[in-house]
């Protein structure tokens, strides 16, 4: 079952219709080293290793990522779990992969402190420093990540781990839920991948809130049957009148809304349950823009729409880009529902977001298809949300405001650094230790006689990196700042206390 021709037959079924044979070779050959390298390890599962890069890569794949993408997935733990280095793979794929495991490898340092998980959620009056180091950590792996494509694979691997979670140990079931819930699952949405960020919350719900995600079972199992049944009825209905009023339609479908979000709306609305509208909704997919308002018009003349409760998300689109039409009304077995129109563009847009981007060209006599060209390309308008990450949760309104800023802002002039303990300091670009000392406490910086970076002694005016873990040794007598710190450090914190110190010697003399 997992041996390497079966999996390789799985692989080439899967990107065949999507790569080029030159491109397809490219994956098999990586899956292959991945296979080698990874020869006798397993999961605490007892599976073996090589399923979780291949599942990362099958993800990957679902969503028509550039081939170095798959590749870089399924070679993503390599350096970390085994004694190949990141030159072999270099050698072997090509500098471009090589980076994007590079990436992969820094982010793996990226975590909550282990100290918020042992009773569960963070406590009330722990919140506000919780949701700091939250926000924090979401930016910092935005910043880290100087290819995007590296925040995809992360999040593939994320979502690859987490349907796997029963099998490690309790506490870490915990941290990595939470981490889920408040990094990863944000930005997916961010990033508009709208089955994946569902998919993340839904399997982290249960180990976060269990008392709430029972709740949530014993809900949903009671209502759902029957909304289903009035939404296949409604569903038949529908397409008859649109046919008959001469409305073209690509396909009506019903979805099923996500455990977590389900929860939120049912504590948003007091736990009414009548007030949830949308556990199962319509959507309706036709050719054009004007299409979906010409539907909802139809549906408004057959069945009694609900005061207040049209959202039109095409004219105002989310902060991520999703676009669709919603209108909730009382249907054929009196019962309220929901219905969502949109174009097949707008769709694909809300389950695999900026990924979309990736790909889709115009190709002759081919018609609208995804094509693997130019993968490191995303419509400006498609990075607003990285762009002005101070601003992480308010909509953003002004979409022209940002359409010549064609770099990430918020992450200019910022790197973030680790302490040996895996917490996180924000600094400015080029800091030095002693900044990074001094961002640590007072004490730290005054004492400071040296420093450790990534494991190795460096010089106190060695430039740091984002990514970087240091220590700062210290030494109780040391003299304390010198005169020349104050041409080492870039953040004010640092200079101001360098010369409260320097000053307060001039002043003793």
């Amino acid at each position: 079952m997992y041996e390497l021709g079966v999996l390789d037959k799985e692989c080439r079924q899967l990107c065949d219709g999507i790569y080029s044979k030159k491109d397809t070779d490219a994956i098999s050959r990586a899956l292959a080293f991945a296979y080698n390298a990874h020869q006798g390890q397993q999961r605490k599962s007892g599976e073996p290793y090589i399923i979780h890069p291949f599942g990362v890569a099958v993800l990957l794949i679902s969503l028509r990522f550039d081939a170095p993408t798959v590749q870089a997935g399924l070679l993503h733990d390599v350096p970390e779990d085994t004694t190949i280095t990141l030159q072999e793979i270099s050698r072997s794929f090509g500098k471009q992969v090589a980076q994007l495991v590079d990436g992969i490898t820094k982010l793996a340092r990226v975590r909550f402190k282990k100290a918020w998980f042992w009773f569960g959620p963070p406590r009330a009056q722990e919140l506000p420093a919780f949701e700091r180091q939250a926000e924090t950590l979401r930016k910092m792996i935005l910043a880290m990540s100087k290819d995007i494509r590296v925040v995809f694979i992360k999040l593939a691997d994320r979502l690859n781990n987490m349907r796997t979670l029963d099998a490690i140990s309790q506490d870490k079931q915990i941290r990595i839920s939470q981490e889920t819930l408040e990094i990863y699952a944000p930005i997916a949405d961010r990033l508009g991948i709208g089955q994946w960020k569902g998919e993340l919350e839904d399997l982290a719900f249960p180990y976060i809130y269990p008392k709430e995600a029972q709740l949530v079972q014993s809900l949903v199992g009671k209502e759902l049957r029957r909304r289903q049944q009035d939404a296949q009825k409604a569903r038949k209905l529908l397409y008859k009148f649109l046919t008959k009023e001469h409305i073209p339609t690509l396909d009506i479908h019903s979805r099923i809304k996500h455990r977590y979000s389900f929860w939120k709306k049912y504590e948003k609305y007091g736990r009414d349950m009548s007030k949830i509208c949308d556990l199962v909704a319509l959507r309706v997919i036709v050719p054009t823009e004007k299409d979906c308002y010409t539907t909802m018009g139809a549906i408004h003349t057959h069945w009694k729409p609900l005061p207040g409760r049209i959202k039109d998300y095409i004219a105002h689109p989310k902060p991520n880009g999703y676009q669709s039409l919603h209108t909730s009304v009382s249907g054929p077995s009196g019962h309220v529902f929901e219905i969502q129109m949109r174009t097949q563009e707008m769709h694909l847009e809300s389950e695999v977001g900026v990924a979309l981007h990736w790909h889709y060209a115009e190709e002759k006599n081919k018609g609208r298809r995804f094509s693997l060209k130019n993968p490191a390309r995303i419509p400006k308008s498609k990075l607003e949300w990285i762009r002005e990450l101070a601003a992480w949760q308010k909509n953003i309104t002004d979409a022209k405001h940002y359409q010549n800023d064609i770099t990430y802002k918020f992450f200019k002039n910022r790197i973030f650094v680790f302490t040996p303990q895996g917490d996180v300091r924000e600094l400015p670009e080029n800091a030095s230790p002693i900044d990074f000392a001094y961002a640590i406490h007072t004490e730290v910086g005054n004492h400071c006689v040296g420093a450790k970076v990534n494991g190795k002694m460096m010089r106190l005016d060695t430039k740091l990196s984002s990514g970087d873990v240091v220590e700062i040794r210290t030494q109780k007598n040391a003299s304390g700042p010198k005169q020349d710190w104050l041409t080492l450090v870039q953040s004010s914190a640092a200079r101001q206390r360098i010369r409260s110190i320097l000053n307060k010697r001039k002043r003793m003399q």
